[in-house]
């Protein structure tokens, strides 16, 4: 009871700070419909076709001219002319590839439903097509920035390519959406490998690794660079009133939570990928930003046990990760993720609840899963491991099913969490105001937001009022 109420009272005195960083998560509209499966018709020159698929082709991100043909219960939309291309990492070299669509370029400010552009993602490692999904959801909940996304039957000239997750692209309509009167900021893509260590004040080591995606022609790392001084170069004493001025370091830890949680290993802490920054222009604070969760809730490649892996190290100790280590390192900020964790496991990351949902969308997209041929090459998925995906696990890179990592990863985090009560160590100031009765200091804490014994002296201090104010001093 003690730890719920605690948790309650955290959240409580976080919520203005939340409501100032909010955003918005716009309605499912015709491009993500979430009670069928829709089609998408690519028609392409099959010239074109072929040369995509060249082995020497794989990697590059030439767009090719194709119509675009979209058919669901709400009627047929028809668009000419608009760009196909190969996407992913991996992907790009797997038998069920995945494609971009990109409506303006070759028509220039052509939008569809708000979109420029649509990810097919074609979950070849996935055996259920249903964990990225999940992650987006749970990401949601959290709320958290999330990309819409909504599954679909991909035909290619008519031949049918199989079932792929259709997925919002992050780009600056999505900032829009998300982020109202606050959209116009620098959107940096990271790039696999991009730990966020300092490389100096020179631009040009960041534009391999931070690609920019809004406001190209200011081609501006100025912002970025000093973030990534700021987290790299601050000194312990001074680390979270620095970082706190340059990064949104609450919607980080959610975020953080959230990666624990269902296990994407595949995100910045443990292989720094798939992550973007954006800068808000209201207060120049960069948010973090998931998408690409597909290597999640037990799927693994590195014989680590994500089900049971200790929440606070839960980062690759074979290179630096400055933002994850120096976060955790502050006690109050781990505190604060330790929280966030207890919180959405007493409320949305509920095992039994999950799996119904998943069983739910797994009646809905199965017919076109076993009609997918092209989910079979890569791995030899069969419609029996399709079947039984959410309850078992089907080996190799698959170790555990989706049902069984949802309870074991909300037993071992339930045991690993540890809260107590903590002050934040950078706060906003007030203003003392005119008082009839004396202050009276009833609580203190170190630059750490550690609650230490009021009567030590020769060291600043955060210390709380008998109003509940807080102020910082300098005790003699």
């Amino acid at each position: 009871m003690i730890k719920k109420l605690l948790i309650a009272f955290i959240f409580f005195v976080t919520f203005l700070q939340s409501l100032i960083a909010q955003t918005v998560h716009p309605a499912d509209n015709l491009a993500f419909l979430q009670n069928e499966v829709a089609s998408i018709y690519i028609t392409i020159d099959a010239d074109s076709m072929a040369n995509m698929l060249l082995q020497s082709n794989l990697s590059s991100d030439h767009e090719y001219p194709a119509d675009f043909e979209y058919i669901s219960t709400q009627g047929t939309t028809a668009i000419s002319n608009v760009g196909f291309r190969l996407r992913g990492n991996t992907s790009r070299y797997a038998e069920k590839k995945s494609f971009k669509i990109s409506f303006n370029s070759f028509v220039s400010g052509l939008k569809w439903q708000g979109l420029e552009k649509l990810n097919l993602n074609g979950q070849h490692n996935d055996v259920s097509i249903l964990r990225n999904d999940l992650a987006l959801d749970l990401l949601k909940s959290a709320e958290l920035p999330a990309s819409r996304k909504s599954f679909v039957k991909l035909f290619i000239n008519n031949e049918y390519k199989g079932l792929y997750l259709n997925t919002e692209h992050i780009d600056e309509e999505f900032i829009q959406s998300r982020f109202p009167q606050n959209d116009t900021g620098n959107l940096y893509k990271a790039i696999y490998g991009a730990n966020m260590l300092y490389s100096g004040s020179n631009q040009a080591p960041y534009e391999n690794l931070y690609e920019l995606s809004t406001n190209k022609s200011a081609n501006d790392y100025s912002g970025l660079i000093q973030f990534l001084n700021v987290l790299n170069n601050t000194n312990s004493a001074d680390f979270a009133c620095e970082i706190e001025a340059v990064f949104d370091v609450d919607m980080y830890l959610r975020t953080l939570a959230i990666e624990v949680l269902t296990g994407h290993w595949d995100g910045y802490a443990y292989n720094k990928n798939n992550y973007y920054l954006y800068q808000r222009p209201s207060d120049q604070k960069f948010v973090f930003i998931e998408y690409d969760m597909d290597n999640t809730f037990g799927i693994d490649w590195s014989g680590i046990d994500w089900a049971n892996r200790n929440i606070y190290n839960w980062a690759s100790t074979n290179d630096p990760r400055p933002l994850y280590t120096k976060i955790l390192n502050v006690p109050y900020y781990r505190n604060q993720f330790s929280l966030y964790i207890d919180n959405y496991l007493s409320t949305f990351f509920n095992p039994a609840n999950l799996v119904t949902g998943l069983e739910v969308k797994q009646a809905m997209i199965e017919q076109a899963a076993y009609d997918d041929n092209y989910r079979t090459l890569d791995y030899g998925f069969n419609n029996f491991d399709f079947q039984y995906a959410i309850t078992d696990a089907w080996g190799a890179h698959i170790t555990s099913s989706i049902e069984s990592f949802l309870y074991e990863r909300k037993t071992s985090a339930n045991q690993q969490t540890l809260t107590t009560t903590m002050q934040n160590p950078c706060f906003n100031s007030i203003e003392n105001a005119t008082l009839e009765t004396p202050l009276k200091f009833v609580k203190a804490f170190n630059l750490l937001g550690q609650e230490i014994d009021l009567n030590v002296s020769n060291q600043w201090l955060i210390v709380e009022d008998q109003f509940g104010n807080h102020h910082k001093i300098f005790a003699n």
